[in-house]
């Protein structure tokens, strides 16, 4: 039996999250080991996890990293790591020197410098893998490099890496350990490409694995909305933080409400440190009623199945979990014009696109409001399509043979 280790930064309702819940599901367990370790030890998505997967943390925690709560406990594990080992100390060189370049670039990403901290105060193992498997860049990433022992190692890319803000100086050129590199799609692919372009031999695409049944299974037992609205239902799911553009969202509804007096709420799962402000901006707006955060859902599916559109408006994306799943459950999307979305999204077919602004994204939806024929085809094409293909699991499962 293959032992392969799994490590995450955390194991919080997000995208990439749930696809490798799919991919456990798909790796045979009388053939695989499978254990994870989750870096930041929390993360409410661990109640999900299969049999099969032996969680490796102790003294897990189950709260979101994305709450107040949540992030205070983040705080600590950071403080933690940082003192314990002396890494404040010891990466000083490696902090001042990225956040000079952040500051060039104009923003300081305290997550991204963090991931470095987490990675080398985490606790290690004796253990030695067949393969070792990142999951998601940053922290994961760094961890995997330095600190784990496998015959073989993968690393999997799930956003646009430049725009994402991840650089050489950050990496200290963890890749190069790595057997193999596989992003979830082809635009991924190219964008990480573009940052280390020495690797194109080491880089597969490796779609995201989606449990359509599992899906359309959940979907249809559960709760969804429990309010009396009666009117058009918009539904977005992701995280509460900048990538999103809730705020371009919020405009676009009080333009939406000044162009149509026909009755429309907009619904958000999701949860992140943005929550604040954008309830500030949604009161200053006068859109308590309009533009509703819903938070985390464990079951989020029922929403989906219950909305009348569900629109992803984001400043970029890797591949979004979020459309596959509205995809499968049949519904029409609109979608930003923007890297991640535009591989995902037919335009007129199975669904529209549009620039990332409050004037295009409230007209393309009062036009869908007033198209239901076209929208019913829309989530027809939409929930026909194939989403992924098993190439890249073959290729994966082909490096522990």
């Amino acid at each position: 039996m293959k032992k392969i280790l799994f490590v995450i930064n955390t194991l919080g309702c997000g995208g990439a999250e749930r696809a490798m819940l799919d991919l456990f599901a798909a790796l045979e367990p009388e053939k695989y080991k499978i254990s994870l370790f989750v870096l930041t030890n929390q993360g409410e998505l661990s109640r999900e996890l299969p049999e099969h997967v032996h969680l490796l943390n102790k003294n897990y925690n189950e709260v979101s990293v994305l709450t107040k709560e949540g992030r205070k406990i983040l705080a600590k594990c950071v403080l933690r790591a940082g003192m314990g080992k002396g890494l404040f100390l010891r990466r000083a060189p490696y902090l001042v020197k990225n956040i000079r370049n952040m500051k060039k670039r104009g923003k300081i990403l305290t997550d991204k410098l963090c991931w470095r901290i987490l990675s080398d105060g985490a606790p290690v193992s004796k253990r030695k893998y067949d393969l070792a498997v990142a999951y998601l860049e940053g922290g994961a990433t760094y961890y995997v490099a330095d600190h784990v022992k496998a015959k073989k190692k993968a690393a999997f890319v799930h956003i646009d890496y430049g725009k994402a803000g991840y650089t050489r100086e950050l990496d200290l050129n963890c890749y190069s350990k790595f057997d193999k590199i596989f992003t979830v799609s082809d635009e991924v692919k190219e964008h990480f490409l573009k940052v280390y372009p020495e690797y194109r031999r080491k880089v597969s695409v490796f779609h995201n694995m989606v449990n359509q049944e599992r899906i359309r299974r959940r979907a249809d037992n559960g709760k969804g909305f429990g309010d009396d609205f009666q009117g058009f239902r918009i539904l977005t799911v992701g995280r509460l933080t900048g990538q999103k553009r809730y705020d371009i969202a919020i405009q676009a509804m009080t333009l939406l409400k000044e162009k149509s007096s026909l009755p429309v709420r907009w619904y958000v799962l999701g949860e992140g440190d943005l929550r604040e402000s954008l309830e500030k901006q949604i009161k200053d707006a006068h859109l308590e009623k309009d533009f509703i955060l819903l938070g985390v859902k464990s079951n989020p599916f029922p929403y989906y199945r219950e909305c009348d559109l569900y629109v992803h408006a984001t400043g970029f994306e890797g591949k979004s979990i979020a459309i596959q799943e509205a995809q499968t459950l049949g519904k029409p999307i609109l979608a930003t014009d923007c890297s991640g979305n535009r591989e995902q999204i037919l335009q007129d077919v199975d669904g529209r696109m549009c620039p990332l602004d409050p004037e295009s994204i409230s007209t393309e939806i009062l036009w869908m409001m007033a198209h239901p024929e076209k929208c019913r085809l829309y989530g027809e094409n939409a929930e026909r399509k194939i989403l992924h293909s098993r190439e890249g699991f073959e290729k994966f499962k082909a490096l522990i043979q």
